[in-house]
């Protein structure tokens, strides 16, 4: 699959963001900086999408100290998504191991909202060995999901960077109220979990 996924997940899973069924958590003001100054503190952002009307972007930026490689290869294992994802979603891979990754391959992933469970199946339709990944949504909540995950070698490690290009059911409205806040707290949570595994050097004053 080329550019943005337009799969959109089951009725039932699309009422989880449209009934207000979707599990809230405390939203994280966007837009901050690191106080160090121009050290990527992995603080997510998100915007409107610059070219599609009714999409958002969420970007992020984090300088873990780490070598490219050894970033890239904790990524490259589906599993640690299980790690880095807050334990309220009860994330888990359901395909079996093991997974190889390529151009193409389907991963099938479940996780619960407020006790609902939602199945989630995403596409890695680019794979470009320590530089990057694409993966996007077949199935699941959001009406389309694009994240690009990047890598990149610099002085003191392995700047990694994201960039997700999503819509979701109930337009302007229900992102506002159910989805921006939480998935800043993933992601937020995701930066925290990384700066754990590699190191303190990358964590934000």
């Amino acid at each position: 699959m080329n550019g943005l996924g337009t799969a959109s997940g089951s009725v039932r899973q699309g009422e989880l963001l449209r009934n207000g069924a979707s599990l809230l958590a405390p939203s994280y003001l966007d837009g901050m900086t690191d106080p160090r100054g121009s050290v990527p503190s992995g603080v997510p952002q998100i915007a409107s999408h610059p070219d599609r009307r009714g999409w958002w972007r969420l970007t992020t930026s984090l300088l873990l100290p780490a070598e490219r490689e050894r970033v890239f290869e904790f990524f490259a294992d589906a599993f640690q998504l299980e790690v880095i994802t807050p334990p309220w979603l009860h994330f888990h891979v359901v395909t079996p191991r093991p997974i190889v990754m390529a151009p193409g391959l389907r991963i099938d992933y479940r996780l619960r909202i407020r006790g609902i469970p939602v199945r989630w199946q995403s596409c890695i339709s680019v794979w470009e060995p320590s530089r990057q990944f694409v993966d996007e949504q077949v199935r699941g909540p959001y009406r389309a999901w694009h994240h690009r995950h990047t890598f990149e070698e610099v002085d003191g490690g392995t700047l990694v960077g994201d960039e997700v290009d999503y819509s979701v059911p109930g337009g302007a409205l229900a992102h506002w109220l159910l989805v921006r806040g939480q998935l800043l707290e993933i992601f937020r949570y995701r930066r925290d979990k990384l700066v754990e595994i590699f190191g303190a050097d990358s964590r934000a004053s």
